[in-house]
Formats: C-alpha cells, sequence, structure tokens
C-alpha cells in the first residue's frame, strides 16, 4: 500500500496580509466618506480619489500576471494579454463618472478573482486565493457601496 505525501501549501507571509489588509483602508475609508453627507466638491473629490485607488489596485492585479510570465522560459502569451485587461479596463472606468466607474472597478475585481482562481494553481500560487479572495471581496463591495452612495 503506498500513501502519498500531504501537499505542501506554502504559508501566506504575514508581511503580505498586513499591507493587503492596510490597502483595503482606502475602500473602506472612502466608501464610508461617500455616505456621511460631504460637501458636493468633497464627495465628487473622495469618489473620484476611490476611483483612482481601485484602478490602480486593479491594475496591479493585472500585473500579478506578466510577474508569473517572467519566471517561466516559455510562458503562455495568455499571461501578458490577460495582464493588460484590467488595466485598460481599470483606465475607462476612470474616465466615467464615478456613480458608473465604481461599478466597473467592482465587478473587475470580481473578475480578475475568478481568473486568478484558474491561473494561480497552473503558477504554484494557489495558497494566495484566500487572501485574494478577501481582498478583493471587500474592495469590491466598497466600490458598489461607494457608487450606490453617489
Amino acid at each position: 500500500m503506498t500513501t502519498t505525501a500531504p501537499a505542501y501549501h506554502p504559508p501566506v507571509i504575514d508581511t503580505a496580509r498586513w499591507l493587503g489588509n492596510l490597502g483595503l483602508l482606502p475602500f473602506v475609508g472612502g466608501a464610508l466618506l461617500v455616505w456621511v453627507g460631504l460637501a458636493s466638491e468633497l464627495h465628487a473629490f473622495v469618489t473620484g480619489a476611490l476611483s483612482a485607488y481601485a484602478a490602480l489596485i486593479v491594475s496591479f492585479l493585472g500585473g500579478v500576471h506578466w510577474g508569473f510570465g517572467f519566471r517561466q522560459s516559455a510562458p503562455p502569451a495568455s499571461l501578458f494579454i490577460w495582464g493588460v485587461v484590467p488595466s485598460l479596463v481599470a483606465w475607462v472606468a476612470v474616465l466615467m463618472p464615478p456613480h458608473a466607474g465604481l461599478v466597473l472597478h467592482g465587478l473587475m475585481l470580481v473578475v480578475c478573482y475568478l481568473v486568478d482562481r484558474r491561473t494561480y494553481p497552473a503558477q504554484g500560487a494557489a495558497h494566495w486565493l484566500t487572501l485574494r479572495f478577501r481582498l478583493s471581496g471587500v474592495a469590491a463591495f466598497c466600490c458598489f457601496l461607494a457608487a450606490a452612495g453617489t
């Protein structure tokens, strides 16, 4: 009778967990500020700032795929192609009025996670998916919440 060794799952680095959680502060703070009854010019600033921050994060999520590609001697083109899609969509979302752009950012955060659920295991990074789910879920919720308040 042969037994197989349990699969090795590297730990998620505490630094990444802390930085990821700190990275949620602009999402949570921005979404809350949208709902506190700010003056219209301050409201516009907050929604624009949140949209810009969401665009940065969505772009970062696409860039991770380029990192996966750089590690390989013969990477699939799909890593690089998908890697630019989030940035392009985020750019369009920033150009939109915040009530619509924030919805698009929220959708892209969800889509990026769904793509990553397929990509990360193939790249040996499946152990990051739990953290990615939590961070993306909170960030997307905040984008949707802020969009509803604009």
